[in-house]
C-alpha cells in the first residue's frame, strides 16, 4: 500500500507543472488588442509544455515595465525601444534605419534566433525569448506641406523620454524635441503641441492619430525602423529550457505579426500616404546612417547588432556603399 501511494504521487509530480508564471503583456488595447491575442496563443503553447502562464494586460507600457523590474512579473511583451534596457544586443535592433524592409527584418530576426545566438539572448538575470514584428514606424505631420528635413527644421517633434537615441536624432535634424511617453505622445500631435511623430501604423486607430492628421496632415512611406516588440522573462522563473523553446516558437509567428502590420497600414487612408523623392531617400540614408554610427559609439547602440544588421543589409544589396567600407 505504501509502495502503490508513493507510486503515485510520484507520476502526480511527473505530470503536475514545476513552473507556472506571470507573464505580462503591453498591449494599447489590452486585453482585446493583437498583442495580447498573440500572447494568448501562446500561453496555450507553453500550457502543451506543462508551463502553465497567467496573462495580464497592461495599457500603459512603463508600469508594465516597473512591474516587471519590481518583481511583479516574470515575464514581459514591450516594445524592443523600452525592452532594450534589459539586453542592449537585441533592444539594438530597433535603430535608427539599420532594418529597411520587413524582408531585412526577417533575416535578421532568423540570424538572431539560430541556437548559436542563444548566449547572446541573457543579460545578467534577464533572457530575451521572442521578438515580433510591430511595422514600420512613420514619419506623420500635421501640415503636408513639412515634406523634407529642410520645412522640419524648428518644428517640434514627439520624442520618447525612456529612448535617447530620439531626441538626438532630432536635434542632429535640427527638430525641437518634445519629451514624451507611449500615452502623451498621440494627445500632442492631436493637439496641435507637437508638428510631428513618428509611429508605426498599428497606432493609427487605437490612439486616433487621424485627428492630429485631420485635412492636412501626412504619412511619409519612408519607415525610419522597423519596429519589433520584445518578449522578455527572468530566467530564474522558468524552466532552462524555454527560452529556446519560446524563439523557436516565435519564428512560426512572423507571417501572423507581418499580416497584422501590414494589414494596419492599409487602415490608413490612401491620401494621406507622401511619396519621397528618390533624391530625398537617398539623403535620408545617408543621414539615419551617420547617426546610427554616431550612437553606437556613445553606446546607445549595441557594436554587435551593429554589425549583424549591416551582414543583412549587404546581403540583401551587395551594391550599397556602406558594403565597402568598414564603418560599421
Amino acid at each position: 500500500m505504501i509502495i502503490r501511494t508513493l507510486a503515485t504521487s510520484a507520476l502526480l509530480a511527473m505530470s503536475s507543472p514545476a513552473f507556472a508564471g506571470l507573464y505580462c503583456v503591453f498591449d494599447p488595447l489590452g486585453s482585446q488588442g493583437p498583442a495580447y491575442g498573440i500572447a494568448k496563443d501562446f500561453a496555450l503553447v507553453a500550457k502543451q509544455w506543462n508551463i502553465p502562464v497567467t496573462l495580464k494586460a497592461y495599457t500603459d507600457e512603463r508600469v508594465a515595465t516597473e512591474d516587471f523590474k519590481a518583481g511583479q512579473c516574470d515575464g514581459i511583451a514591450v516594445t524592443t525601444l523600452r525592452g532594450r534596457q534589459f539586453n542592449q544586443f537585441v533592444g539594438s535592433l530597433d535603430s535608427i534605419g539599420a532594418v529597411p524592409t520587413y524582408k531585412h527584418l526577417r533575416v535578421a530576426l532568423q540570424a538572431i534566433n539560430d541556437p548559436k545566438m542563444a548566449p547572446a539572448m541573457t543579460s545578467g538575470q534577464y533572457e530575451v525569448i521572442g521578438v515580433a514584428p510591430l511595422g514600420g514606424a512613420y514619419i506623420m505631420v500635421r501640415d503636408r506641406n513639412i515634406n523634407s528635413i529642410e520645412k522640419a527644421a524648428g518644428k517640434k517633434i514627439a520624442v520618447l523620454d525612456f529612448d535617447k537615441s530620439q531626441a538626438k536624432m532630432a536635434q542632429q535634424m535640427g527638430l525641437q524635441p518634445v519629451s514624451s511617453d507611449i500615452t502623451s505622445f498621440a494627445p500632442k500631435f492631436n493637439n496641435g503641441q507637437v508638428d510631428i511623430i513618428a509611429a508605426p501604423a498599428i497606432a493609427y486607430k487605437p490612439f486616433e492619430l487621424y485627428k492630429g492628421l485631420g485635412k492636412t496632415g501626412a504619412v511619409y512611406r519612408f519607415p525610419l525602423i522597423q519596429m519589433t516588440g520584445m518578449m522578455i522573462i527572468r530566467k530564474d522563473k522558468w524552466p532552462a529550457d524555454f527560452g529556446a523553446k519560446a524563439r523557436a516558437y516565435s519564428l512560426t509567428q512572423l507571417d501572423r505579426a507581418e499580416l497584422i502590420a501590414k494589414q494596419s497600414e492599409d487602415t490608413i487612408p490612401a491620401n494621406y500616404w507622401m511619396e519621397l523623392s528618390a533624391t530625398d531617400k537617398d539623403r535620408y540614408v545617408i543621414m539615419m546612417r551617420e547617426a546610427r554610427i554616431m550612437l553606437t559609439k556613445d553606446g546607445t547602440y549595441d557594436a554587435k547588432m551593429m554589425r549583424l544588421l549591416k551582414k543583412v543589409r549587404c546581403k540583401l544589396d551587395g551594391t550599397a556603399a556602406e558594403c565597402s567600407d568598414n564603418l560599421e
